[in-house]
C-alpha cells in the first residue's frame, strides 16, 4: 500500500515527541512493506523552517506552514488548513500517487484533508482531546462528523472515544478502536533493586511515580495535596514527578508549603529508557488527571509490571479493569484516591502477571491491527466506487 500520512501531530527536530504514537505506527507499517510519505502541516503565526528527526528521513516528511487564527479557530482554522493543503497535495499526487490518506486529529486536520485531498480512500485517527473537547463545540462537532462521514475507517485510541463519536452521530461501522502499542525493548519487567541502583536510589522505602506534563488538566496540585495525606501515614514513601510544564514553580512552592520538599523529587523530562527504569524501580504509578484519552504511560507501566492508582477518566478503565492491575477513583475525591494508594502499597503487586500483559501489546502486533483497518478503508472505497 502507498500511504500518505497528513497531520500536524508528527515530530520534528525541535519537537521530537510531538505525535510520537503516530510516527511509531508509521515506522512499523513501513516495516510491514508499505510505502509511506508524510505531509505535516504546522499551524504557525509566522513562517519558519522545520527539519525532521534523523530517524524519520525514510518517511520523507514535508513540513507545511499553515496560518491559523488563535482563540477563534473553530470558525476558520479548518478552512485555512484546507486552503494551504490543496496545492501541496496536488504536487504530491503528481509526484507519487497514493492509495490511501491517513490523517490524525479530527479537527482541523481531518476536515481539512477530507476537503483538500479530493475523492479517494481516507482513514482518520481520533487522538483524545479532539473528541473530548471539540465535540462540545457545535461548529467543531459538525466539522468532525462531516469528516468522519467520508472516511472508510475512523481509528480511535480507546473504546471510550469510539463510544463518544458514535453517540455524536458517527456510523458505528466506521469506528475501529485500537489501543496504542508499547516499545517492549524499553518497557519491560526487571529487577527493582537493580533499577534503583542504576537510578541512585536506596533499596528500601516506597516510591510513587507520576509521568506527565505539569499542566492543569493533569491536576498535579491535587496529587501533592493527596501525597501530603499519604506521607503522614507512611513516612517512608517518596514521590517522583517526571515531566515538564508551566506549573513546576507553583508545585515546588506547594511542596515546600506542605513540608514535602525532601520527599518529592521533580525529575523534569526524561528519555524513554530512564522512564522505563523508574517504572521498574517504583512501587506504584499515580495519576490524578481531570481528563484523559488512554494514556500510553499506563500501557508502558503495565509492561514494566507497575500497577496504577488513577482517577477514573477517559479510557483508563479499559486497561485497569481488574483489581490486580490497580485502582480507579472519581476525580476530585482526595480521601478516596489517597486511601487507594495506601491500600495498594500494603498489598503485594502481581508484577510478573502485569508485565506479561503489557508485553503482549508490542507495536508490531498493533501495527498489524492498523493494517487491517486501513485495508478495510480501501475495500470500502472500492465498493463505493463500483
Amino acid at each position: 500500500m502507498k500511504l500518505l500520512f497528513v497531520s500536524n501531530l508528527f515530530p520534528d527536530a525541535g519537537e521530537p515527541y510531538r505525535g510520537l504514537d503516530n510516527v511509531t505506527v508509521l515506522h512499523h507499517l513501513r516495516e510491514r512493506g508499505h510505502e509511506i510519505r508524510v505531509l505535516a502541516p504546522r499551524p504557525v503565526l509566522r513562517r519558519r523552517a522545520f527539519t525532521p528527526r534523523d530517524k524519520d528521513d525514510v518517511l520523507r516528511p514535508v513540513f507545511l506552514p499553515v496560518p491559523y487564527v488563535p482563540k477563534l479557530g473553530g470558525l476558520f482554522n479548518h478552512r485555512l488548513m484546507a486552503a494551504a493543503l490543496r496545492p501541496a497535495l496536488s504536487c504530491l499526487r503528481r509526484e507519487e500517487p497514493w492509495d490511501l490518506v491517513l490523517t490524525s486529529w479530527l479537527f482541523p486536520d481531518g476536515w481539512a484533508v477530507a476537503h483538500a485531498a479530493g475523492p479517494g480512500p481516507l482513514a482518520l485517527i481520533a487522538q483524545g482531546s479532539d473528541v473530548h473537547v471539540y465535540l462540545n463545540s457545535r461548529l467543531r462537532r459538525e466539522a468532525i462528523l462531516e469528516a468522519c462521514s467520508g472516511a472508510g475507517a475512523v481509528i480511535t485510541r480507546s473504546e471510550s472515544l469510539a463510544h463518544l463519536l458514535a453517540g455524536a452521530g458517527v456510523e458505528a461501522g466506521r469506528l475501529r478502536p485500537i489501543h496504542n502499542g508499547v516499545d517492549t525493548a524499553v518497557f519491560h519487567g526487571g529487577d527493582a533493586v537493580e533499577a534503583r541502583r542504576r537510578l541512585g536510589l536506596e533499596a528500601t522505602g516506597s516510591w510513587l511515580l507520576s509521568v506527565g506534563n505539569l499542566l492543569p488538566v493533569k491536576d498535579p496540585e491535587f496529587l501533592l495535596r493527596a501525597f501530603a495525606r499519604i506521607a503522614s501515614a507512611r513516612p517512608e514513601v517518596r514521590l517522583a514527578l517526571a515531566g515538564r510544564g508551566p506549573l513546576r514553580p507553583v508545585l515546588e512552592a506547594q511542596a515546600a508549603a506542605l513540608g514535602l520538599t525532601e520527599r518529592v523529587r521533580f525529575l523534569g523530562p526524561l528519555e524513554a529508557a530512564m522512564i522505563g527504569d523508574w517504572m521498574r524501580a517504583a512501587d506504584l504509578l499515580v495519576m490524578t488527571s481531570r481528563n484523559e484519552g488512554l494514556p500510553n504511560v499506563i500501557l508502558e507501566a503495565q509492561a514494566c509490571g507497575l500497577p496504577v492508582v488513577s482517577t477514573r477518566v477517559g479510557g483508563i478503565h479499559e486497561v485497569v479493569d481488574a483489581s490486580w492491575k490497580g485502582d480507579l477513583t472519581m476525580p476530585g475525591d482526595l480521601a478516596a484516591w489517597s486511601d487507594a494508594v495506601l491500600a495498594r502499597l500494603a498489598r503485594p503487586a502481581e508484577r510478573d502477571r502485569l508485565a506479561a500483559l503489557g508485553m503482549a501489546r508490542a507495536w508490531p502486533e498493533v501495527a498489524e491491527v492498523y493494517e487491517n483497518a486501513l485495508n478495510t478503508a480501501l475495500a470500502q472505497a472500492a465498493r463505493a466506487a463500483d
